[in-house]
Parts: C-alpha cells; structure tokens; sequence
C-alpha cells in the first residue's frame, strides 16, 4: 500500500511562514500528480497546490502567489512552502498522489491520501 506521510504543520502569527513536506513510500516520479489539499471541519476538500509529472502546476485559486510546490527528488518529497499566512488558511493540510496502472487496454488512476498535518493561524 503506498503511503504518504506529512510534516511541518504547526502554529504560525498572521503573515508568517511554514514548510510542509509530504515524503511517499513510492517514488515521487511515480505519481501522476502529487500535491496538496486542505479541510476546514465542515466544509469541503480543497486543491492548495498541485505539481503534475510532466512539469505543470496548479493552485487553488486563494493562494494568489503565496504559495509554491515543489518537488525536492534527492529526498523524495514534496514540498509546500506558505508564506504571508492568514487566519482563513487554518485547516488541516493533506498529502495527495495519483498512480495509474494500465489494466488491459484501459488506465485505472488511483488516490492517495496521507494522514493530515495541522495548521494554524492565529495570533
């Protein structure tokens, strides 16, 4: 089973900055897309950012130049980097991988989760 495990959540003041890093049990190469998403209890999953194997990357449309994805390959991680935090970016942060395996004639894509790292901002 692949895991993917998250660190670097915390506590961080308003305009502060944090790392998250999301380490895989599989190559990170091996991932279609790997990235993050983030909840706030009650609401629903969000895209954060994403990096997709051929090079391309997406964000939710509130980071608007606050964060970067990157892929940190020397030590097979992912890496989220937030700067110029706000109160409303408080949620728990998860890991995501896509994998396709070729059954036969069709693609079969597959989601994987890691297991949520805190964050939050507050003063």
């Amino acid at each position: 089973q692949i895991q993917l495990v998250e660190s670097g959540g915390g506590l961080v003041q308003p305009g502060g900055s944090l790392r998250l890093s999301c380490g895989a049990s599989i190559r990170i190469s091996s991932f279609r897309a790997i990235g993050w998403y983030r909840q706030v209890q009650g609401q629903q999953r969000e895209l954060v950012a994403t990096s997709l194997n051929y090079g391309d990357t997406n964000y939710g449309d509130f980071v608007k130049g606050r964060f970067t994805i990157s892929r940190d390959n020397a030590k097979n991680a992912v890496i989220l980097q937030m700067d110029s935090l706000k109160p409303e970016d408080t949620a728990v942060y998860y890991c995501y991988g896509q994998t396709r395996e070729q059954r036969g004639n069709r693609p079969h894509d597959y989601d994987h989760w890691g297991q949520g790292t805190q964050v939050t901002v507050s003063s």
